[in-house]
Formats: structure tokens, sequence, C-alpha cells
């Protein structure tokens, strides 16, 4: 029975990490407010490098954003400034401005994260296995620019069965 369980998760997560393997690099946008990819709007922007790109982010984000943005800490549970926000809204990238999740798909998991049954879109959100701190989970990253955002487990509420456990600190949100 388990050797089933690991043969039907490996035929799920394998296409993952092949599709995972081919996405494009992310960028940002640099303090000049331009994309930091050569295109033909303006030839002369030469692509930033992952030096250039992650001291954007620095500059950018507070130090704790930071460290669980782009080097994938985690918040403390139950010490984040949205696990109890019940306020009507979106819920962004803090890095980036990528919408996530809606207020409306938000739910009490009792874990300590906000929590979601649903991203906004396929595109809004990517996954990839995280099989760091002794054990296999799979990482939630921002579908725009692959900030860590959190981890998602298949114990959640109808109708999906999945439970977005997401740091505060990788959130914006807007009414």
């Amino acid at each position: 029975m388990e050797n089933n369980k690991i043969f039907i998760l490996l035929l799920i997560l394998i296409p993952v990490m092949i599709a995972i393997a081919f996405l494009k690099p992310s960028t940002i946008c640099s303090t000049s407010n331009e994309c930091g990819t050569a295109c033909s709007i303006n030839p002369e922007v030469k692509p930033m490098n992952n030096t250039e790109i992650e001291k954007e982010y620095k500059n950018k984000l507070s130090p704790e954003a930071y460290r669980i943005l782009r080097e994938k800490a985690t918040e403390k549970p139950f010490t984040g400034k949205y696990y109890h926000n019940k306020d009507t809204g979106i819920y962004y990238c803090a890095a980036c401005d990528n919408e996530l999740f809606t207020s409306d798909t938000k739910y009490d998991s009792g874990s300590g994260w906000p929590s979601f049954y649903k991203p906004v879109s396929d595109k809004s959100i990517i996954t990839k296995i995280d099989s760091s701190a002794g054990m296999q989970r799979t990482e939630v990253l921002c579908g725009n620019c692959k900030s860590h955002l959190g981890h998602v487990f298949n114990d959640g509420p109808k109708p999906t069965g999945q439970r977005y456990c997401i740091n505060s600190v990788a959130l914006d949100f807007k009414k």
C-alpha cells in the first residue's frame, strides 16, 4: 500500500519538477523602474544578474521579509499580522505585488499561519519539492518572482483539499 502511494506521488511530481526546471528565471524591476531584462522597448537595458537582483530585494524588503521570501525561512507560528485577518480583500506577494489569494479562500486551519484552500489562479503560484528540515514537503513560490511563500499540504477543506500555509511576512493585503 505504501509503495502505491509513493508511486502515485512520483507520477504526479515528476511532470511538475520537469515543468519547474524549464521556467524562465525571474527578474524584478530596478529602481529606475525598468524591468531589468534586455528587450525591444529599451535594448540598452542589460539583464540583471542574481547578485543585482538580490541586492534589489534586500533594499526593498525588511530584513525579516528578505530572510523569509528570499532565504526560505519561516516565521514563528501564531505571530503573523495576517493570521487573524478577516477583512475582505486580496493577498499579494510582498516582494513583487503579484496577486496570490483572495480572502474568501482563507480559513483558520489552526496551524499558526494564514491558510488558503486555493490561489487566485494557476499562474499566481508555483510549487516544488522541498526536502529540507528532514522531511519532504511541497514549497509554494510566487509565480512571478519565485519568492518563497510557504508550503502546501493535502489536508485542507473542500473543494480542493489543499492547505496553502503561507508566511504573513510574505504577504501584503489590500481591501
